[in-house]
């Protein structure tokens, strides 16, 4: 029975993960049409706020799980996920201080980051947790 729950668990907790990689890609992709079409400041500043705050929520979840499950690239796996926040902090920030013109193509260079991102190092990591390593 105890074999099963850690399965369960393990299940679960790769299902959740994957929808959060949902979320931040959705967010991502709309940061990227708002600011391809220029869209008016006050929006891509809304969507950049959710993109931080939700990835800032996201990476800690994932970091807690990776703890758990006493990960073994834990650290390079962390590595990504502060230089995605810190590049976010820096689309946000020149966007604040209106220096907009960059922005839809960094917010394009983050999505791609974060995609290849989550294919690679998260997969690994979604592989470790199923095989309840």
């Amino acid at each position: 029975m105890q074999m099963s729950n850690i399965a369960e668990f393990n299940s679960a907790a790769n299902a959740d993960v994957e929808r959060e990689h949902e979320v931040q890609l959705g967010l991502l992709r709309a940061l990227c049409v708002a600011a391809g079409e220029n869209r008016a400041a006050s929006e891509i500043g809304e969507i950049l706020d959710h993109l931080i705050a939700y990835s800032e929520a996201h990476f800690m979840s994932e970091e807690l799980l990776m703890r758990l499950k006493s990960y073994d690239d834990y650290e390079d796996h962390v590595e990504d996920h502060l230089q995605m926040l810190d590049t976010l902090r820096g689309i946000a920030a020149s966007h604040a201080a209106g220096d907009t013109a960059l922005v839809a193509g960094r917010a394009a260079e983050s999505l791609d980051f974060i995609g290849r991102h989550i294919a690679t190092r998260d997969r690994r990591f979604a592989d470790h947790v199923r095989l309840g390593l």
